[in-house]
């Protein structure tokens, strides 16, 4: 199957509801490392891109980026709405006006979203970041469609990437970001932005597989 710009806004809106059923869950995780407010920014933010997505439904993988990305940059604290900001900007501009993308240019264009990631927070695999959860997913992505398989596939194989990534980030010691500052009393403790990252991944396999 080919994605649509209907199959990635039912992606963010499915992605608004996982945050919404883990916001405390995501603010206990950052409370223990952090400042214990990634849960009720991520709602909040998902909650004014949910809304902004339903009183202008997206055209174009573009448009939607946009959307969403500058609508999570204006009203989610910290780093984290700068960090998923950038994600989707850059995801939209790989994916650009397409109407329909395949799984390698889907694959593309998340690629290029964790790769902005990676270069406004400046973190490496290892760091304790969303990073962590992302890079395996897109990895994940990748091999999977390599080896033949379609978007449902491939976002399956993503999301369990994620998870194991989020889950290794159990016993690091965090080198990026608010919880770099406990030292080594950070580790034992998950990473928020690895745990909600693996909800956007989680989110792309619900509704792909709910579009197939």
């Amino acid at each position: 199957m080919s994605v649509t710009p209907t199959d990635l806004t039912a992606w963010i809106t499915r992605f608004d509801a996982l945050v919404a059923e883990h916001e405390a869950e995501l603010t206990a995780l950052d409370s223990e490392i952090g400042d214990a407010d990634h849960g009720s920014n991520m709602a909040r933010g998902m909650r004014a891109v949910v809304a902004k997505l339903s009183a202008e439904p997206p055209a174009t993988p573009a448009e939607l980026g946009k959307t969403v990305g500058m609508t999570l940059v204006s009203t989610v604290g910290g780093a984290s709405g700068p960090l998923y900001g950038t994600l989707f900007l850059r995801l939209g501009t790989s994916a650009g006006d397409r109407t329909e993308l395949d799984a390698a240019e889907l694959g593309a264009a998340l690629r290029a979203g964790v790769e902005g990631v990676v270069a406004r927070g400046k973190a490496e695999p290892g760091d304790k970041t969303m990073i962590d959860a992302l890079l395996p997913a897109v990895d994940a992505w990748d091999a999977a469609v390599g080896e033949g398989g379609g978007v449902a596939e491939a976002a399956t194989a993503a999301l369990e990437a994620a998870e194991q990534g989020r889950d290794a980030t159990i016993p690091l010691v965090a080198r990026k970001g608010r919880a770099s500052y406990l030292g080594e009393r950070s580790a034992g403790h998950m990473d928020p932005g690895a745990a909600s990252s693996t909800l956007l991944m989680a989110a792309l396999r619900d509704a792909l597989e709910a579009a197939t």
